[in-house]
Order: C-alpha cells, then structure tokens, then sequence
C-alpha cells in the first residue's frame, strides 16, 4: 500500500491518493479514467470515486499496479480490498479476462487470460501472485503462455513451471526468457520446449487462434488474434486517449519505425472489436469502427 507521507499534493483530498513512487505507467487511468489522470508527470487522484462503479473500479486499479503507489485512508474502503484482489482475473467478455497483478518488471504491462475449449492462453505475463495463481487454476489452468515481445515476460518462468505450460515468442525476442543467472530456457515446460516462431506469416496455434508477427517496437514484437474479435497487441498498437484514435509508439519504438508502418499494414482486413495492448488503453468498439481507426492510425503513422 503506498505511504500517506508521501502522497503526490496534485491528488484531490479524500480517501483515495497516488504517492510518489508512481512510475506514471497509466495503469490506474485507463482502469479507471473517472477518478485517476496524469498530472505533473506521473498519475494522480483528480476525483475520488462516486458510485459503486467507480469505487470497484478504483480498489482495481489499488491491486493491479505494479509499484504498490496507490494508497486508501479509510479503513472501511481497505476492507474492500479482498473482494478487489478475488475480482482477478477480471472477464472483458466471451472468456476473456484481464490478469490485473501488472508488474514492475514489465513497467506495468497489461496480461491478459483467455479461457476457451482445446486449451487456455496467458498473453503476456503478470506479477506470480498467489490469489491470480488460484483462480487461473480453477479456471482450468494454461496450456500456452504467448509472450508478445521481449519486454513484457514478468514472472513468465514461474507461470510457466507452476502449470506447465509451453512458451511461445517469435524467435528474434527469445532472448527475453533469459533470467539473470539462469539458463536460457528453464525445464519449465515438463517436456516441451519453448516454441520459438520465425518468420513474416501469421502461425495459426488452433482454429480462430492465431499469431500475427509485427515487428517494429522490438525485432520480435508479435500480435495475438483470436475468434475475430480480439486483438492482442503488446507494445504494437493501442488506443490514444489524445489523438482520440488507435496508434503506434513513436516515442518507444526500440527496433524500426518503417517497421512499424509495415506491420501495421498487417492488420488490415482482421475483424476485431477488441484491442488489448500491454500499455497504453485498450479499445472496445464495433468492427465497423475498430477498422476504421487502425486506418486513421495508418494515416497517423506514415506521417509521423
């Protein structure tokens, strides 16, 4: 829980404050816009939550962010905490969840669970925490652990040796399974290997499942699309709360800008109504809509 002492004098007085250990990752603005926003360079309080919708959402974003900077004065409302922590992972819609638990190893990247017959999908990797540990178990466990690029791996080895699940990252960004002073590739997976991809076509993992290589934030950046209407794309795309449509990180683009625009180019034609990034926010829209906004951002990315 972050420290009352330390509490950021841009939040709003009451019971909810940002301290100043925030890394400003916007975890807590896109989790709950009507009560968080960035203000002097990292998040803060602007309104404290009104209703239930907000308060749930809020205690959300208290348990999700990486850093623990997020602090709640009234007794009565860290009570609610629990029920907080047991709302992860926290279903989108059609069996999709959102892990919560981000990490600090991944600046606060986003994970995300898919629940679905033939074998469920952890995208990305979020903290190893044990009440996220015990509902993903009850849900039924993970056959695959689809990791998006290099950067955002977290506690991948330990989710990885605790359900035994393989490992899938496209080959360029392998060397994110590296651990300090570990092996390459621990026998995490009981049996099967890391599934290291290669190459510019899209890998189909099961039917309506399948990875679409899009390189340009990092060599080995790869988007994940599944039953036509959810789009998993890391660090590669995701909405913007300024330009008001879909976009690409210019300012955090680690490989090659050019691309970037050529990887964007491979979305075109997917049906999707969802965009799940790592960071930044996400996008829930008609398909009519989503489409229309990745050709804004294509325009956006061309000229940037």
């Amino acid at each position: 829980m972050a420290n009352a002492k330390r509490r950021r004098p841009e939040n709003a007085s009451g019971d909810f404050f940002v301290d100043e250990t925030c890394i400003d990752c916007a975890t807590c603005r896109w989790m709950a816009p009507d009560v968080f926003h960035e203000q002097g360079g990292m998040s803060a309080v602007y309104h404290q939550p009104e209703g239930e919708a907000q308060l749930r959402a809020a205690l959300r974003a208290v348990v999700a962010c990486p850093t623990a900077s997020i602090g709640v004065s009234e007794p009565a409302t860290r009570a609610l905490l629990k029920e907080a922590v047991n709302e992860f992972p926290h279903q989108l819609e059609d069996g999709v969840y959102h892990c919560g638990f981000h990490s600090e190893n991944s600046f606060g990247a986003a994970a995300y669970f898919i629940r679905r017959e033939g074998g469920n999908v952890l995208v990305d990797s979020p903290r190893f925490a044990a009440p996220l540990v015990k509902r993903i178990a009850e849900l039924g466990g993970i056959r695959w652990m689809f990791l998006t690029h290099r950067d955002d791996v977290a506690d991948h080895a330990k989710w990885a040796e605790k359900f035994g699940c393989q490992r899938i990252i496209m080959a360029a960004d392998a060397r994110g399974l590296f651990g300090k002073g570990q092996t390459p590739f621990p026998p995490a997976e009981k049996g099967s290997d890391p599934l290291l991809l290669e190459g510019a076509e899209p890998h189909e993992l099961a039917p309506g499942l399948t990875i679409i290589p899009t390189p340009g934030h990092t060599r080995g950046s790869a988007c994940l699309h599944y039953a036509d209407k959810f789009l998993f794309t890391g660090d590669h795309m995701a909405w913007s709360k300024r330009l008001g449509h879909l976009y690409a990180f210019r300012g955090a683009c680690w490989y090659d800008w050019d691309e970037v625009v050529k990887s964007l180019h491979r979305l075109q034609g997917l049906r999707f109504e969802w965009v799940l990034p790592g960071h930044g926010w996400p996008l829930h829209a008609t398909a009519e809509e989503a489409a229309r906004q990745l050709q804004q951002c294509l325009k956006w990315a061309e000229a940037a």
